[in-house]
């Protein structure tokens, strides 16, 4: 069953609400319950996204966006290359 995806916002917003009631002394599955995830998403997120504010994830963001970018272009660069050096050795 598929459930629907958070927003990276929204998943730093849980991780803070985790972090609120495991200081009010809830145990992390109580607290993970609370929130609607389970254990394992909980560390999974926590791997990805613990430890970032907002201006830092949406910089993370922003990078990721534009590495994509990046990628193309030179993938798209390395084909022009590739077909360039194909038609002058004759081969076409």
């Amino acid at each position: 069953m598929a459930g629907r995806r958070d927003k990276p916002e929204e998943i730093v917003l849980k991780l803070r609400q985790v972090e609120v009631l495991q200081g009010q002394g809830k145990s992390v599955s109580e607290a993970v319950r609370q929130i609607g995830v389970t254990v394992q998403t909980y560390y999974r997120w926590r791997k990805e996204y613990g430890g970032m504010s907002r201006d830092q994830l949406k910089r993370l963001k922003e990078l990721e966006t534009e590495n994509q970018r990046l990628r193309r272009a030179v993938s798209d660069l390395t084909l022009d290359k590739m077909i360039l050096g194909e038609a002058a050795r004759g081969n076409f």
